[in-house]
């Protein structure tokens, strides 16, 4: 059956509720972005350009704190860094709501930068609970509950902002990341195995582990979700000009499930599939979709081969980065595998916006597609060095062996 290779996974008494946990705490993180925009045209009176420099600076700022937030964890731990990230969130949302925009434009900027590292700290921990053999369906569990994450948070900040006022869904926003934040405290889950030696006792050379291998998998997780940002915005372009846009909602919709059913079917498979290869099918398959044309079961279904690969990819990135990186520094390491799919995200969209502009709806996919793939193939021509094993911080033990050469 598809579902005994989950049985082991979800045998493990601690991972049940990190996942459960994990998927309600990214709701309100899902609901951010959509959330500040719809406060900056709404009561702000503002334009989208000014709203999409809001999301740019929260962006950019969760860009580059999350490798730094991973960092401080391998360091400090978990508690110290989700106390001070839930207690910047509490502090940004409360007031964002009522601060002018060029206040705002730098708050959101410090508020990214601070972000609750929900996604980085729950994917760290996987790889702490679960035995190597099992962690391809811990992390296809995780993409699955990220896909419920964004197929639900958006869309209740847009009912919420419409029918009661976009302020009160930044106050209800703000809430649900300080829940978050408290029930990640409360569970403090371990990002580090009982066996594997403490950040502060080992310390590792960031040139030994952040180098080819590791660069490469990053390079293919931000290729991956480039093609997923322009694919949103294509969708939306293309129903608009068929004058289908009602069915919007309908149509991604149906691409997050064939994701979740891509990402379940991932994690029974009996053996995995290389990040890269993964990433490469998905580019390829998203270019053609622009030729489905306007009607939009014919575009949802055109969706179907590469929605069902964008779960399957992202576990398989997190899969690679757990596995190519010594445990003390897996912090540092998984943020930057969040900075990478920020990146991607943040580039596919106005990618896809700008060639939807100059050439149509079609060409968004294709363009999109297409760059994806070059990343990809780029990708490979980065040195395949075997990183390095984890030092011992005991003279006298031997050091873990290093990560399978068969994961890229």
């Amino acid at each position: 059956m598809m579902f005994t290779p989950y049985r082991p996974v979800l045998a493990l008494p601690s991972v049940r509720p990190l996942l459960l946990v994990a998927m309600l705490a990214r709701v309100p993180t899902a609901a951010a972005g959509v959330t500040l925009t719809l406060h900056v045209v709404l009561d702000l009176h503002r334009g989208y350009a000014a709203a999409g420099l809001v999301g740019a600076a929260m962006t950019v700022g969760t860009a580059i704190g999350a490798p730094l937030l991973g960092r401080l964890v391998d360091r400090r731990g978990l508690r110290p860094v989700l106390l001070l990230t839930t207690l910047v969130e509490a502090a940004f949302w409360a007031t964002a709501q009522a601060m002018p925009y060029r206040l705002l434009l730098a708050a959101a900027f410090v508020g990214g930068l601070c972000a609750l590292p929900v996604f980085s700290v729950v994917r760290q921990s996987l790889a702490a609970l679960t035995p190597e053999r099992h962690r391809r369906q811990a992390y296809a569990l995780d993409s699955m509950s990220v896909e419920l994450s964004f197929m639900t948070g958006p869309a209740l900040a847009v009912f919420l902002a419409t029918t009661v006022s976009a302020r009160v869904t930044m106050l209800t926003v703000g809430a649900g990341v300080v829940a978050a934040g408290t029930a990640l405290l409360l569970l403090n889950p371990p990002v580090r195995a009982a066996a594997e030696p403490a950040g502060e006792r080992v310390r590792v050379r960031r040139r030994d582990w952040l180098a080819g291998r590791l660069l490469a998998v990053l390079v293919v997780s931000a290729a991956g979700t480039l093609v997923l940002g322009g694919t949103d915005v294509s969708v939306v372009a293309m129903l608009r000009g068929a004058d289908q846009v009602g069915w919007t909602g309908a149509v991604l919709a149906l691409w997050g499930g064939f994701s979740l059913i891509g990402g379940f079917a991932y994690g029974a498979l009996h053996r995995a599939i290389a990040p890269a290869a993964l990433t490469a099918l998905l580019c390829l398959l998203t270019i053609p979709v622009g030729l489905s044309g306007g009607r939009w079961w014919l575009l949802a279904l055109a969706l179907l081969p590469a929605g069902a690969l964008c779960a399957p990819t992202l576990a398989a990135t997190a899969d690679a980065v757990s596995r190519l990186v010594p445990p003390s520094v897996r912090g540092e390491a998984m943020g930057l595998h969040g900075s990478a799919i920020t990146v991607g995200i943040a580039l596919g969209a106005p990618l896809a916006g700008a060639v939807i502009d100059a050439s149509g709806p079609a060409w968004g996919f294709a363009a999109t597609g297409a760059v994806g793939l070059l990343a990809v193939l780029a990708s490979r021509l980065l040195p395949q060095r075997r990183p390095p094993a984890e030092p011992s911080p005991d003279p006298h033990r031997p050091a873990r062996p290093s990560a399978s050469p068969s994961i890229v």
